[in-house]
């Protein structure tokens, strides 16, 4: 199964911007990759939360729409809050 996921490019960054994103329901997250520059991006919550269910979601290609283009990632860490049902970060590598 393929899932595409649309993204924004953030231009934050730092623990503060990233606590505003998550109480406006989205998720920081980043790109990076060897001889690759890293991209921090934002998404929507329910974006991702729906498709992490799936035990695929985990070790097969993702497309991230970004800006017009697409980036073939996969999920390589995820932090999960501690109790309640939420994503507060994913870090993905170039596929």
């Amino acid at each position: 199964m393929s899932y595409t996921i649309a993204a924004q490019i953030r231009t934050e960054i730092g623990k503060g911007s990233s606590r505003r994103l998550r109480h406006a329901n989205k998720v920081p997250a980043v790109i990076y990759g060897p001889g690759k520059e890293a991209i921090s991006i934002v998404f929507d919550h329910k974006d991702i939360i729906n498709i992490q269910g799936n035990d695929d979601f985990y070790n097969t290609d993702l497309t991230i729409a970004l800006d017009g283009k697409d980036v073939l990632v996969r999920v390589q860490d995820m932090q999960r809050h501690a109790y309640k049902t939420l994503v507060e970060h994913i870090d993905f590598k170039f596929a």
